[in-house]
């Protein structure tokens, strides 16, 4: 069984936790409070490097997400992707690196889903969508086909996207 350390103890990163236990991952977490699983501070992350699998920033600020996802690409630490056993993705999509797609959830044939990306619970990515790097396309959005959701961008629960959402943004993969 893979060991995963989580990144974020709070409440998406008890999503993670349940979507990665899902995909058949042993879970340990750091979190900056004590709590069930948590086994050291964010600020020991690389002391933690050799002793787990794969990695993964289980925090719901795009912005948060995104610094201390650069800080395990830096030290070569291997950082996992997560679908959840009910979640839909094509076989022509494309996920990168820390991006999660929760329980229920959908992507369509041929979107790029950038690094570090948040589907939430039941949002829909339909065909030919680009979501930009630490976005989080919160619980029931949809994005409808070919829309471009900038980096970093958070669609708001059930909010639908029709085309281009600000500037196109470069994905990483």
């Amino acid at each position: 069984m893979k060991r995963l350390l989580i990144i974020g103890a709070g409440g998406h990163g008890k999503v993670v936790a349940e979507t990665a236990v899902a995909c058949g991952y042993e879970i340990s977490f750091l979190d900056d409070k004590l709590g069930e699983g948590v086994v050291g501070e964010v600020s020991d992350l690389e002391r933690f490097v050799d002793q787990y699998d794969e990695f993964f920033v289980g925090i719901g600020d795009n912005k948060t997400r995104r610094d201390i996802s650069g800080r395990f690409l830096k030290i070569g630490a291997e950082i996992a992707i997560l679908v959840h056993p009910t979640a839909y993705v094509s076989l022509t999509a494309k996920l990168s690196k820390g991006a999660i797609v929760e329980p229920m959830a959908l992507v369509n044939t041929n979107s790029v889903i950038g690094a570090g990306v948040i589907v939430s619970v039941g949002s829909v990515i339909d065909h030919d969508v680009v979501v930009g790097d630490y976005a989080h396309i919160n619980a029931g959005s949809i994005c409808k086909g070919g829309a471009i959701i900038a980096s970093e961008r958070k669609l708001e629960a059930g909010e639908m996207v029709m085309a281009i959402i600000e500037k196109p943004c470069p994905v990483y993969y």
